[in-house]
């Protein structure tokens, strides 16, 4: 399986007001529930009046479109991780998964994936990093 880096830094926040969020640039993943809205976003796209925040994440996705019926694929990249004590965000779309890692265990989360038999490569589209 191949895991493509996205060379920004992420947030990831929680917001009140979604009138302050920058829906046209970048990267970012909304979700809302009955308790709260949380965003990830590239940093330098954080919301004035964030109600918190925590910024310094890297992230990287699953290369393709991933079928609804693949089982464990979130799983064993997470225990690959944990096993080398890696905390993770997940976040999934449509088409597939995205892992974001704290920016400081971003090198030693390739480098355990990679031994663990996952091909890495960098965006083809890497864009300007941020933050």
């Amino acid at each position: 399986m191949e895991l493509t880096v996205l060379n920004q830094l992420f947030s990831i926040c929680k917001v009140r007001d979604l009138s302050r969020v920058n829906f046209g640039k970048g990267f970012w993943f909304l979700s809302k529930t009955d308790e709260e809205i949380s965003l990830v976003c590239e940093t330098g796209a954080v919301p004035p009046g964030a109600v918190c925040r925590d910024d310094g994440w890297k992230a990287f996705r699953i290369k393709g479109v991933l079928d609804f019926s693949l089982v464990g694929v979130l799983s064993e990249i997470s225990a690959v991780l944990a096993a080398s004590h890696i905390g993770i965000f997940a976040v999934s779309t449509y088409n597939t998964d995205y892992i974001l890692t704290k920016a400081a265990d971003f090198p030693r989360a390739l480098k355990a994936l990679a031994e663990a038999g996952y091909q890495i490569s960098e965006s083809a589209n890497p864009g300007k990093p941020t933050g």
